[in-house]
């Protein structure tokens, strides 16, 4: 059949047609590619030719309440492998093996990976620069030396448990290097090249940096020096003692704030792997749970002055030594009592039997909503991880028992950090603050704060004229009762003694306790609270022989450097048989030596110096306070007008 040729030009103008139109597609295709498309086609192109070689942010610094660094980063160098610039793989891992201390089949594995970039770790990572500059010297193709850091502890183990530390990847792990690692890491840069498939830098080609973002430094709450003094005192108590552990909190009773925390035993961040992991887990002020003891009883007292369930001076109360409650005896610690008192001196002696009058004359209900009001039975808030709740006996299990116990601080399980807060609120007029050890963020390379932490009000518990006579009865108990080895000469102080049985498989031990005391001054006006608790010490287990001295210690050390000036109108302290009472040095300057010998036979010792009649100069100097019986130097000479005299 003959096809006409009208029909062959109909088929060859639709092919043309048809031709046309998909030249016209890929003409529009092209110009959408190539104009529309061209920049991320093209930059993604370039991504698979880049080849990135990380540098580490520089970790924030954490620093104390007047700017002392306490962690901060140093530059160390990091190995890092760009595996299809090596050509020769087993004389690359055979030199770098001796010099990582890794073997070289590990080596060899991590640099045959298909990764772009990988790093030799763990001994390639930050290494010394002496070694970084060996392995520079052996200028081997794809393996390059990048900066990265590693954190660093200027004061060894001071403040660990407070500060924590960070992994081999500079991330925080425990602490406030955890809590706030967010803001501390910072971002992460990089430097760039292009390279093809080989691993060949590309002609023509230039490098691409993105700078490092530095983390913000941390400034806390805490005062290095209230720190220093507060583990000198632990330390010392461990050697002194022989006990299983020690801890300690000082907290600004007003906002919160703490000073210093730490506990026994102790480790160093940098070389965490060299301790057992529940010494540097477990951050005992906060994670230490329970029976609080005698400390507790200003809880008790709290609520029934609240209340107006008792007078401390007028009301009276009679300890024959113990109780009874519900079928269950419960004695007093005085063997035979303290007789008839008043309850401004039940408070003094810790007497038991007393403080369960107060809490059957406030009830279980009104008691325990007290207890949960001051916060016990939840978390405090702190800004650390690992705090514990402390476990509270629910009300319906609460009978005439239970609560008689409870008044006094047995059968209630508390934190240590919890009883701060707590007794803080009593005394600073009846508030309670949340602790916190954060203070302000700020910028690593202005210098400027960019955000301040702000004390937390959880509640008012009591009111300022219960909190008053909370602070007055407290400072009678250390210069009248229980807690006289906390008196500081020349400050008021307040505080508490606990003596509580360990609980060791579920029954009270006979021979352990944790002995404890909690101490604020000035007692008036409280600046600093601190407490402090040692488990199970050799010898006297008495939280008033014990922890009172620690706590004196610590107070006045801390007092001295705060420049809280020292007063005289503290409550004469009540001295006991062997006791030296503390008396004032007087001037000496220019008396005669006999007249010295007959006025101060009774007060001082004297040891003299230099001949002649006339005191020139003394030790201690006049005013100063010291134990009755101590010695005075003196510095003898002639007196100058009676020499002229005799001329």
């Amino acid at each position: 059949m003959k096809i006409s040729r009208l029909l062959i030009r109909r088929r060859l103008l639709w092919l043309l047609v048809i031709l046309s139109f998909l030249f016209l597609a890929l003409a529009i295709r092209l110009a959408y590619v190539q104009l529309g498309k061209g920049a991320e086609l093209s930059a993604e192109a370039e991504d698979l030719w880049r080849r990135n070689i990380p540098f580490s942010a520089k970790r924030g610094e954490i620093l104390d309440r007047n700017g002392v660094s306490l962690a901060y980063n140093i530059t160390m160098p990091t190995i890092m492998a760009i595996p299809v610039q090596i050509k020769d793989k087993e004389t690359t891992a055979r030199k770098l093996a001796p010099l990582l201390g890794m073997q070289e089949e590990v080596i060899l594995k991590s640099i045959k990976t298909k990764k772009m970039i990988v790093k030799l770790q763990p001994g390639g990572r930050k290494i010394t620069m002496e070694k970084a500059q060996a392995i520079r010297d052996l200028n081997l193709p794809g393996i390059a030396v990048a900066e990265d850091n590693k954190r660093y502890y200027p004061y060894e183990g001071l403040a660990a448990h407070i500060l924590g530390f960070t992994g081999i990847d500079n991330q925080g792990l425990t602490g406030v290097e955890s809590k706030y690692n967010d803001k501390l890491e910072g971002l992460n840069g990089s430097i760039s090249f292009l390279s093809d498939a080989s691993g060949r830098i590309m002609p023509n080609s230039s490098e691409k940096y993105v700078q490092p973002r530095d983390g913000l430094n941390l400034e806390l709450t805490i005062d290095k020096n209230i720190q220093s003094i507060m583990e000198r005192e632990l330390d010392q108590a461990m050697t002194r003692t022989g006990a299983d552990g020690a801890w300690s909190i000082a907290m600004n009773p007003k906002n919160g704030e703490i000073l210093a925390m730490a506990s026994r035993p102790g480790y160093e961040p940098s070389d965490y792997q060299e301790y057992p992991a529940q010494v540097y887990n477990r951050n005992l002020p906060i994670w230490m749970t329970y029976e609080p003891g005698s400390t507790f009883k200003i809880i008790t007292l709290s609520a029934a002055l609240e209340e107006k369930k008792v007078n401390l001076h007028n009301d009276h109360f009679f300890d024959p030594g113990y109780t009874k409650v519900g079928g269950a005896t419960l004695r007093c610690w005085k063997k035979g009592g303290h007789g008839s008192q008043t309850f401004l001196q039940v408070v003094e002696n810790s007497c038991n039997p007393g403080f369960v009058a107060l809490g059957q004359r406030l009830g279980k209900e009104k008691l325990f909503e007290y207890i949960k009001s001051f916060g016990f039975g939840s978390k405090t808030g702190i800004d650390l991880g690992g705090e514990e709740n402390g476990i509270l006996f629910k009300l319906p299990q609460v009978g005439p028992v239970e609560l008689a116990t409870t008044a006094f601080g047995q059968g209630v399980s508390v934190t240590p950090i919890q009883q701060v807060a707590a007794i803080s609120a009593a005394i600073n007029g009846g508030n309670l603050f949340t602790p916190h050890v954060g203070k302000a963020w700020i910028n690593s390379e202005s210098g400027q704060k960019v955000e301040e932490i702000q004390p937390q009000l959880v509640r008012r518990v009591i009111s300022e004229d219960t909190s008053t006579q909370v602070r007055s009865a407290l400072e009678s108990v250390v210069a009248l009762g229980t807690g006289r080895p906390a008196f500081i000469d020349g400050y008021r102080v307040g505080g508490k003694t606990g003596t509580a049985q360990k609980v060791i498989n579920g029954r009270y031990s006979a021979s352990e306790h944790i002995v404890s005391f909690i101490g604020f001054a000035p007692a008036d006006d409280p600046q600093i609270i601190v407490y402090t608790a040692v488990d199970n010490p050799e010898g006297i287990q008495f939280g008033g022989v014990v922890a009172a001295p620690i706590v004196k210690n610590i107070l006045e050390d801390s007092l001295h450097y705060l420049k809280v000036p020292p007063r005289k109108d503290q409550v004469p302290k009540t001295y006991k048989y062997g006791e030296s009472p503390i008396v004032t040095v007087p001037d000496l300057v220019g008396a005669n030596i006999q007249d010295l010998y007959e006025d101060l036979n009774m007060n001082f010792n004297l040891a003299k110096s230099g001949s002649g009649t006339i005191v020139m100069n003394q030790a201690p100097k006049p005013g100063a306070r010291v134990d009755r019986g101590s010695t005075i130097r003196i510095y003898m000479g002639s007196d100058p007008d009676a020499n002229q005299i005799h001329e």
